[in-house]
């Protein structure tokens, strides 16, 4: 995809949509970062039906502790392994208070240094919490970019690289969140859905169907 298309992608999306935000329900850092942690290999959905009665039990890194191991995994058991999620929230959640004063912190080095925190959390993190033109690649980000052409790469690491170098610094604050919808609702996996694609013009996916 040329800059001239680039720049036609993204403003399109922003037009359709210029205030994009996560589906994920928080009403802090600390809730984004749990529900964030949560949602590997989990949907958006679920990961808030769980939250929800947690977020009252336990909306601070003590609570959460107070709350116990037990405690938080009969509250998340709804979500897959979330047993694993469990143990690295309780770690997190002793980090923050031991080392960060119940703060979660702003710096990528300090966010990856969190038990069940890698860098797409922290780049989550980073750009919603705090602001930073950050590019957190989920499968979502990984197929849309190399199938309509944005940027080609083998690795998340890779496609992040080429994505941040190429957009456009205007769009850049929201296009992690454009490229996660458009990948959740409209460039599905299985059964894209080209006819009603906005961007369909200067995709450059070369198996996509005609246009009736």
């Amino acid at each position: 995809m040329k800059s001239a298309q680039i720049e036609t992608f993204f403003a399109t999306l922003a037009a359709a949509n210029p205030h994009p935000v996560t589906e994920l329900a928080y009403s802090s850092v600390f809730e984004l970062l749990v529900a964030v942690l949560l949602s590997a290999q989990a949907t958006d959905v679920s990961v808030n039906k769980a939250t929800r009665r947690l977020f009252v039990l336990a909306p601070t890194p003590a609570k959460m502790l107070a709350l116990g191991l037990e405690g938080v995994t009969a509250e998340i058991r709804t979500i897959g392994l979330f047993r694993s999620k469990a143990r690295h929230l309780m770690e997190t959640c002793h980090l923050l208070v031991e080392r960060h004063g119940s703060v979660v912190p702003r710096t990528r080095e300090a966010l990856e240094a969190l038990p069940g925190v890698g860098r797409k959390t922290a780049n989550v993190i980073l750009n919603c919490a705090f602001g930073e033109p950050t590019m957190a690649v989920d499968t979502h980000i990984f197929r849309v970019a190399n199938r309509t052409g944005l940027a080609h790469g083998k690795t998340p690491l890779a496609v992040e690289h080429q994505l941040l170098e190429r957009i456009p610094a205007a769009y850049r604050i929201h296009a992690h969140h454009w490229l996660i919808l458009h990948g959740r609702y409209v460039c599905r996996a299985r059964q894209p859905r080209c006819s009603d694609c906005a961007v369909a013009g200067v995709c450059g996916w070369k198996d996509k169907p005609a246009r009736g």
